[in-house]
């Protein structure tokens, strides 16, 4: 069974061409951009800068390019393909080449980092591997200014523009720039989608089941505090999962591992709701769209997320996850695996599952071509959501429902304002319920550079394109791969501008970035099909 450790002690796989020891690269390394994170975004806004002639560099503290992009999420997020523009679809079209099509948006994840490998390789973008910051005193600061910043391993890196392009935001929060967490209430930012939300059909426990034991103790995974009042705020984040690459081939199969410790009874309430669901439909659930959304891939694979009351997504594990060590992180991560390789053993050999069910898992395993140095384990987990900067403006749902143009505009989104659920928690008669899932149409939205920016008087050098300056709500839209890029790309300009003009971020021409992102084919207006 694959262990959290593994993904720090084993050989770089397919990254090796990009990577060296990290003992050959000690010491002090000075670039014009210093990425840290090689999310998709990240690597977009590294080889951004570099192609407008920068010095640029990737410090990730793992040893793979791309984040979930390369990390099982195949079934891109796109929501409106029209508004994908740039890098962004660049990178898109180029997973298509390596298909024999014009556009692929569903692919293998081997085949993503390959992608993206290509295009570093291209841009000269330098990566540095196995390179974590440091987990306190990681930066240097000289008023708003960061000069320098420092990993674990004795190496540090001076830059003209720093970006923070990791799920985390660890950089910003040395930073000292601030940030908030979880979710805010609706008086916050007058939002009406926002904090505690009330029950819906989607992904709900619409079969009452109950959630106590034969001593009325609670069963596993469910929060022994009720879900709160409607529209309060919490810090509680929405689920991660692992979105999982397996293979109906038979000659490149793994398997479902047995984690260690396993309990079947920790699956109890899944069974609760399989006997529930097959009572009252008269059939069992279907693993292919009543347990899990099941989307084919290329080589017959799969990206699977999660679907129905209880699936992939780990509700409650993922809480404590943005503030925690690293070593709370690791273990975490290790709970997570725990939970998802025991979720897909249970249903594939558990003999109180209904047999077509686990007839039909055992057509499947891990695909043994992917994730090589992880024992076919995704290498990265879906961190939907950590930190969020708090900048001088805030992204708030009025700008994804009524205000949608901007005069700073860099790109678009179109995606679902998304939350997946928040916690899991007992009814007051006895049964379990979901909450937090959150699934509402926007129409296709401006996204403003201002969200990239850290409040001026904090930190004048540092961009910031994933954990970005918006609320719970908006981030639920803006939190997509293809958006993260956009994002990235933007910020690889910004820093060009910023640097050849001897300015501070914030002070940079923002119509003259809009028409360089443009002329590198950046999509800024959308038109309702007639």
């Amino acid at each position: 069974m694959i262990r959290r450790r593994d993904f720090l002690a084993t050989a770089a796989g397919t990254s090796g061409a990009l990577w060296l020891p990290p003992s050959a690269r000690t010491g002090t390394h000075t670039f014009d951009v210093v990425v840290y994170g090689a999310t998709a975004g990240g690597v977009v806004a590294a080889v951004a800068a570099s192609r407008e002639g920068l010095k640029s560099a990737i410090v990730e503290p793992g040893r793979h390019l791309g984040g979930m992009t390369s990390g099982g999420l195949g079934r891109t997020d796109h929501g409106r393909k029209e508004v994908v523009g740039g890098y962004s679809l660049e990178f898109y079209q180029r997973v298509g080449k390596k298909y024999g099509e014009d556009i692929t948006w569903y692919f293998e994840p081997h085949i993503a980092e390959q992608v993206l490998q290509d295009m570093v390789k291209e841009a000269g973008v330098e990566v540095f591997f196995d390179h974590r910051l440091r987990q306190d005193s990681g930066v240097d600061k000289r008023r708003s200014a960061l000069t320098e910043i420092f990993c674990e391993n004795a190496t540090s890196f001076k830059a003209k523009v720093f970006i923070d392009a990791s799920y985390e935001g660890d950089l910003l929060k040395q930073a000292g720039v601030s940030y908030t967490l979880g979710r805010e209430s609706t008086v916050v930012h007058g939002e009406s989608l926002a904090g505690v939300r009330p029950k819906d059909r989607a992904h709900q426990f619409d079969i009452p089941v109950s959630g106590l034991d034969s001593n009325g103790q609670l069963l596993p995974d469910i929060n022994p505090v009720q879900r709160g009042r409607l529209g309060d705020g919490d810090r509680k984040v929405q689920a991660y999962n692992f979105r999982m690459c397996l293979s109906s081939d038979p000659r490149n199969q793994v398997p479902f591992p047995q984690p260690p410790n396993y309990q079947w009874w920790r699956y109890e309430l899944l069974l609760r709701h399989i006997h529930a669901f097959t009572k009252y439909y008269g059939r069992p659930p279907k693993p292919k769209g009543d347990l899990f959304i099941w989307s084919l891939m290329p080589n017959n694979k799969t990206d699977i997320n999660n679907h129905g009351p209880v699936s992939t997504d780990f509700m409650g594990a993922s809480w404590d996850y943005p503030e925690a060590t690293y070593d709370r992180r690791a273990e975490i991560w290790q709970e997570h695996i725990n939970y998802t390789a025991g979720l897909f053993f249970f249903l594939a050999n558990d003999e109180r599952v209904p047999a077509v069910i686990r007839d039909e898992m055992k057509q499947w395993g891990l695909a043994a071509d992917e994730f090589v140095d992880t024992n076919n384990w995704p290498h990265q987990l879906y961190v939907r959501e950590a930190r969020r900067m708090v900048g001088d403006f805030v992204m708030t749902q009025r700008d994804i429902q009524v205000d949608l143009a901007k005069p700073d505009v860099i790109g678009m989104g179109s995606y679902n304002s998304d939350s997946h659920n928040v916690q899991r928690y007992l009814e007051a008669d006895g049964t379990v319920q979901n909450e937090g899932n959150m699934e509402v149409p926007v129409t296709p939205y401006q996204i403003p550079y201002r969200v990239l920016l850290p409040k001026r008087k904090q930190a004048t050098n540092l961009l910031v394109p994933v954990c970005v300056s918006s609320s719970h709500v908006v981030y639920s839209t803006l939190r997509m791969e293809p958006v993260y890029m956009i994002m990235g790309q933007a910020a690889g300009v910004a820093a060009r501008m910023a640097i050849g003009g001897k300015v501070d971020l914030h002070d940079i021409d923002t119509k003259g970035l809009a028409e360089k992102l443009r002329s590198q084919g950046a999509i800024f207006e959308w038109k309702k099909p007639a």
